[in-house]
């Protein structure tokens, strides 16, 4: 804080605000290097499309796991039937012997999405890799 006396006014004290503003600038470059570098660990990616010039011949096997979610609340692992409590051992058994840690959930648009969040939980903790939703084709 400085203090200046003049001729006939008496004393006056201003701030020098000249430090702070090289602070703030400091600052404000530090943020901004700092920024960019920030990893979110939300990846996503796209479904590519299906080959268009594939011979007629050959067969294409899908090693897929897909979890239903109906609206009840009733559960599938492809075709087979599972209960909530069942769940996590089920995805364990299955994919501690797979390479391919892939899992896709397709649940009803009328459910709750804390339930989808609930399976996706009791899957990461069976050891899945990646998760995909799907989406019912009309949309």
């Amino acid at each position: 804080m400085a203090m200046n006396v003049r001729a006939g006014k008496g004393p006056k004290s201003d701030i020098n605000v000249t430090p702070y503003i090289d602070i703030l600038l400091v600052l404000l470059i530090i943020f901004m290097v700092i920024q960019p570098l920030t990893q979110y660990n939300l990846e996503a990616r796209v479904p590519q499309k299906p080959l268009e010039d594939l011979p007629e011949n050959v067969i294409v096997r899908s090693d897929a796991i897909v979890i239903s979610i109906d609206v009840r609340g009733g559960l599938r692992i492809n075709q087979d039937d599972v209960t909530l409590n069942q769940l996590g051992q089920r995805l364990f058994d299955i994919y501690s012997a797979r390479a391919n840690k892939n899992l896709f959930i397709q649940g009803d648009e009328k459910l709750p999405f804390g339930d989808v969040v609930r399976i996706i939980d009791i899957a990461k903790g069976a050891g899945v890799g990646d998760i995909g939703l799907l989406t019912p084709i009309g949309l």
